[in-house]
Formats: C-alpha cells, sequence, structure tokens
C-alpha cells in the first residue's frame, strides 16, 4: 500500500496529549509532519513542560498556564501550552485528543469530556477501554466523532492483522501477543533474565528445545523452573480484552496459558489439541513469554496470528523460504514483531482525523470482562492500589471472562476496582465484585460503564 496517497495531501492534525508518561513522550518526540501537537496535559503542568522540551520546542515557546483564560491568550499569541487539567484547554481548537494518563477514573473524565466537546480521541490508556470502550465509541459516533485504539500498542496492531488475515480467507487458530520483557536463558551461567531480575535455571539447558517432547509437559516444567519470575500480567491480558471489543476471539482458559516459549515454537504450542498444542478449539487468544538465548532476536512485545495450513504444497514452499509452520505442518505463524509506542501511532490519529475511521471495529461491542481476582485474603479497607508502570494492583490477578451487565455480587472489572478501598472482606480466590467496594457516586468510569450496559445489554440496571 502506498500510504502518501492515504490522507488528503495537506491534510493534518491538531492534537492535544493528556499523559506525558512514556507513550506521550515518544509520540512528542517523533515529531509526525502532519501532527501538530501544541497541547500537552499533566497533573503535574511542569511535567508537560519537560515533555515538551525534551521533545525540542524551545523553551521561550512553551507557557505553563493555570486556567482557561490565560490557555487561550497564549495559544493565540502561537504558544504552546502546557497545562494541569483538561478544563483548562478543552476550548482551544484541535481535533484530537490523545488520553495517555493510564488512569482509569481521570482516562474516563478526559474521554466523556473531549467527546461531549466534539473531538475525536485516541485512547491510549488500556485500562479506560477495557471497561467502557464499546460504549465510548458509540456515544462518540452518535456525535459524529471517532474513539480509536492506538496504532502502536498491541491492541490495534492485533486487530489489524487478524481482519487482513481474515480478509485474506485464513482460517485462525489463534492470535495474541509477546508479552512485554523477554525470558533471556544465558547457558554459560545457567540463568534467567526477564525484566531486570536474573534467577539461577541450571535445569533449564534440558527444557530449551522442544524437540519431540510433549508439549504440555515441557511448558509445565518450564513454568515450574521460573517460578521466581511472573508469568501473568494483568496488562497483557488486559489489552486482548480490547482486541475482543473489535474481533470475536476468546481465551482458552479465563487467565490465558502464558507459555514461555521460543518463537519457532509458537504454531505448534497454539494449535488445537488434535493438531498437537494446547488449544480447545479455533480462535483463542493468548499470550507467550518469548524465550531466547542472548544475542537472538526478540519478538519485541509485537502481535501474532496462527493460521491453518490448508494446501500442504504451499505452505512447504514458505516454510523453505524461513516461515514458520507447527511441527506437524498443520498450523503456521503469521506475526509483526514490534510495538513502537507513540512512533508509529499518527496512523491511527489521521485515520481519526482525516478519514473519520477507527483503528477498531466501527462497531466494538463488549465481549470480555478483564475481573479482578484475590490472590490473598484481602481484609476489609484495603485500597486497592494500581501502581507502577503497569497499573498492577498488589496481591490481585486478573481474567477475562464473558462480558455481563454490572451487578452487586456479579465479578467487577478490574479498573473499576482499581484505586477504591474494600468495604468488606474478600476471600483468596474470589472474584472482586462491586458489593465489597466503597464506591464513589460521582466516579465517571461507573456512569459510562452504566450507559455502556444501558447500549449493549438488555436487563435492568437496578
Amino acid at each position: 500500500m502506498y500510504r502518501h496517497a492515504l490522507y488528503p495531501a495537506s491534510g493534518k492534525a491538531s492534537v492535544c496529549l493528556v499523559g506525558t508518561g512514556a507513550f506521550g513522550r515518544s509520540l512528542l518526540a517523533h515529531r509526525v509532519p502532519r501532527l501538530d501537537i501544541r497541547i500537552a496535559v499533566d497533573m503535574d503542568p511542569t511535567r508537560a513542560a519537560a515533555a515538551l522540551r525534551a521533545a525540542g520546542i524551545p523553551d521561550a515557546r512553551i507557557s505553563i498556564c493555570e486556567n482557561a483564560e490565560k490557555a487561550a491568550r497564549a495559544f493565540a499569541d502561537g504558544r504552546t501550552i502546557a497545562a494541569g487539567d483538561l478544563a483548562h484547554v478543552i476550548d482551544l481548537p484541535f481535533d484530537l485528543l490523545v488520553e495517555a494518563t493510564g488512569d482509569p477514573e481521570a482516562g474516563a473524565r478526559h474521554t466523556d469530556m473531549a467527546v461531549s466537546n466534539g473531538r475525536h480521541v485516541a485512547l491510549v490508556s488500556k485500562e479506560v477501554d477495557s471497561v467502557v470502550g464499546p460504549g465510548l465509541a458509540h456515544i462518540a459516533a452518535e456525535r459524529g466523532v471517532v474513539v480509536t485504539p492506538v496504532d502502536g500498542d498491541q491492541p490495534s496492531l492485533l486487530i489489524d492483522l487478524v481482519t487482513w488475515a481474515e480478509l485474506l480467507g485464513f482460517e485462525i487458530v489463534a492470535a495474541g501477543k509477546a508479552s512485554e520483557y523477554d525470558f533471556v536463558f544465558d547457558p554459560a551461567t545457567a540463568t534467567l533474565t526477564s525484566n531486570g531480575e536474573t534467577i539461577s535455571v541450571p535445569e533449564f539447558s534440558h527444557l530449551l528445545d522442544l524437540g519431540n517432547a510433549d508439549i504440555e509437559t515441557l511448558i509445565a516444567a518450564r513454568a515450574r523452573a521460573a517460578a521466581a519470575l511472573p508469568q501473568r500480567a494483568v496488562p497483557d491480558l488486559c489489552e486482548m480484552g480490547v482486541v475482543s471489543h473489535s474481533i470475536d476471539l476468546f481465551p482458552d482458559r479465563p487467565d490465558f496459558h502464558c507459555p514461555i516459549a521460543r518463537i519457532t515454537e509458537v504454531p505448534t504450542i497454539f494449535s488445537t489439541r488434535d493438531e498437537g498444542g494446547i488449544l480447545g478449539g479455533d480462535r483463542r487468544l493468548d499470550v507467550f513469554h518469548c524465550l531466547r538465548l542472548p544475542g537472538e532476536v526478540s519478538f519485541a512485545g509485537g502481535v501474532f496470528v496462527v493460521v491453518r495450513c490448508r494446501d500442504a504444497e504451499s505452505w512447504k514452499m514458505l516454510a523453505e523460504k524461513g516461515h514458520i509452520l507447527s511441527r506437524t505442518g498443520d498450523t503456521a505463524m503469521i506475526y509483526l514483531p514490534r510495538h513502537l509506542l507513540g512512533l508509529e501511532a499518527a496512523t491511527s490519529i489521521l485515520d481519526a482525523v482525516l478519514l473519520k475511521r477507527s483503528s477498531g471495529a466501527p462497531d466494538p461491542k463488549p465481549r470480555l470482562d478483564l475481573i479482578a481476582v484475590a490472590e490473598t485474603d484481602l481484609p476489609a479497607g484495603t485500597l486497592l492500589s494500581a501502581t507502577g508502570h503497569h497499573h498492577a494492583i498488589e496481591n490481585v490477578g486478573s481474567a477475562l471472562i464473558p462480558a455481563a451487565p454490572l451487578a452487586a455480587d456479579a465479578p467487577a472489572p478490574f479498573y473499576l476496582v482499581a484505586n477504591r478501598k474494600l468495604a468488606k472482606p474478600v476471600r483468596e480466590g474470589e472474584a472482586i465484585a462491586l458489593s465489597h467496594l466503597e464506591l464513589d457516586p460521582n466516579s465517571h468510569l461507573l456512569r459510562l460503564r452504566k450507559q455502556q450496559d444501558a447500549i449493549f445489554l438488555t436487563f435492568s440496571l437496578g
């Protein structure tokens, strides 16, 4: 595809960025010619100003604005705005809001405000999307604007790859992504390293290659050997939940298999049991941890589809060209080993502004809910703080289950649980429900979820 022909020759998008963390900084620093980003918002406006400076904007051109009046004057004077609240800049002329805070409550407020003011939204914050993404997209469409997932993050990239495969008539067995951090085994030291943590695993040298081993036995042995390293990550399940809004793929098990696997093993492992793999059926979502040696190529947190090989001769030829087939030859993996964060986001932004098109489905639906599950007994009064780069909650795991309307005693969405106190205790292994929580009646996220339920699910909200 000749991409320069996708958009009008003079087409540009003016952008307000909310959230100047890793994604926001990468978007600012990349300086895409067709994007005009003159507004950056962060809870700490000096941090927004610092991100603008780091992107090469001279200090003399940046105005830190504490209110709407100052922002309007500075913008009219041609200055670039750093603000601490979206309310201070929402009336400035821009086409699209990039919501990249990762904060479920703030992100819901920002997206709702932007849509209500007739702005498109690139919803980077998967925490918001997982709870209310389809509802926000529906409300936006009624107002003539677009809420879209964002290229550069795995949900949008996987939606693209899966629908490309479907368009070409491939039969999809599985789809998913590599986890954010590789598992790197060093035979010289018999150590396994992931996300900066290294453990001694002398037995791993015997587990490195699949060969003719029984798949489930080998996967279980690898998981036991690496038990000191995290093998389930809430963001991985969250991102696959966002994917499910646009395509009808479902997990084989609510917490995923998450095998530790070499790149060449993926189509073998993510095949059906009848084809020698671990899956109970077709069109499954999952995640794998990329196992490699030092110096070997990484999957780079990329995305993949496993497809059925219907014509043996064609796939034999493709295997000779380096494509990865399962050891039975029944399935093959097609993959995209990249996700470039804000460096790649402009395609979704330009699609929304210039083509009025989302990078997700035009009519997303709530198919799966990411829920919160207690990993230990949690007493009443516990604050379920979502912290760190991945916005995880201590002693709380996650699972993906079929989407259902909110109900007092039903599992609550993970990021609706986040940052709230427990009104009563939760037992280990129990899903956290609304009735366990001290809820804020003024929560934007709760209100939007109730709206989404009313749009898509026929029941009484009570």
